[in-house]
């Protein structure tokens, strides 16, 4: 390429709008009944990729664990290797979803709590160890949330977290064990970083503890405006700058589900906000090697918002 081709190029570059430039990677939360329907049906897995093409999804997190007394990642590998590598010949990603309502109950012990999630996560990067390269998985995302345990309080948020933190370090170290390649992280609360812990003998907040110990953190930045106070920037700044400077990625997590508050969601917004506020999102991070994209809550209500407020 000539020099002044490669400036034309660099010119056109600069002066193309943002959509007409890499979007951003986008991620989907996709649950029990439509994992399993999925890596089930190939008919249900033809048209469930196409759907995520056609909305620019590239990034598929599937969950991977038990469901309705099965384990199909253990009694049936072969389906999510299908699955998986159908999503790979299209170019997208697949990473395991684990974490489910079951890991929060009100009955909740450490020592089984602990056990169940290395369990699942143990069986994921067993899968991957004896998967073909086309058919591993990319990522594992752990949707485990102390704070929506029952004993959740003032009085119990230090020892619930610090058993976070604890239960993380394990799984981290069943990565190095096997020498897995996935990345990892887990589903975290925006306001993390609101709450200081001593952890390993330094005290820091919270998010950024998390931030250390695994690859990646999907921040659930539950807001429905991009700009302003209370707001998806402004919720991410901390995170974001942090994760910079000791490079780490975040993805940031929205949700489009029914909620209350109103504030929490694009329900009623619609997808002409969302989609302003990605872009506006986007544009303001675009230099931060921290942004990782944004990941969608969840794949069923996302595909019924869109139908429902199709023209």
């Amino acid at each position: 390429m000539t020099r002044f081709s490669r400036f034309s190029l660099l010119l056109l570059l600069c002066t193309l709008p943002l959509g007409a430039m890499a979007q951003a990677s986008r991620a989907v939360w996709t649950w029990e009944a439509e994992s399993y329907a999925m890596v089930r049906d190939p008919a249900v897995a033809r048209e469930a990729a196409a759907y995520l093409k056609s909305q620019h999804i590239d990034t598929v997190y599937l969950y991977a664990d038990a469901y309705q007394g099965h384990d199909l990642i253990v009694e049936q590998p072969g389906l999510y290797r299908a699955f998986i590598e159908r999503l790979h010949r299209q170019h997208m990603k697949v990473y395991a979803l684990l974490g489910s309502a079951y890991l929060h109950t009100e009955n909740y012990v450490l020592p089984a709590y602990r056990r169940q999630a290395e369990g699942m996560f143990r069986r994921v990067v067993q899968y991957n160890a004896d998967a073909p390269v086309a058919a591993r998985f990319d990522g594992a995302n752990l949707d485990i949330e102390p704070h929506i345990l029952d004993e959740w309080n003032d009085d119990t948020r230090e020892r619930l977290l610090t058993d976070f933190l604890d239960m993380g370090d394990a799984l981290m170290k069943i990565k190095r064990e096997y020498h897995a390649a996935l990345a990892v992280g887990p589903a975290i609360p925006f306001w993390l970083d609101g709450i200081e812990l001593e952890w390993k003998g330094v005290r820091r907040p919270v998010s950024e503890h998390v931030i250390d110990l695994f690859d990646y953190v999907a921040l659930m930045d539950y807001r429905h405006k991009a700009e302003g106070s209370d707001s998806i920037l402004s919720h991410a700044a901390s995170e974001i700058a942090y994760a910079d400077r000791v490079g780490k990625k975040v993805v940031i997590g929205l949700q489009v589900s029914p909620d209350e508050p109103e504030k929490v969601t694009f329900d009623k917004a619609g997808p002409k906000v969302f989609e302003q506020a990605l872009g506006t999102v986007e544009q303001a991070l675009r230099n931060d090697p921290s942004f990782a994209g944004f990941a969608i809550h969840h794949y069923r209500t996302y595909r019924s918002w869109i139908e429902r407020n199709q023209d």
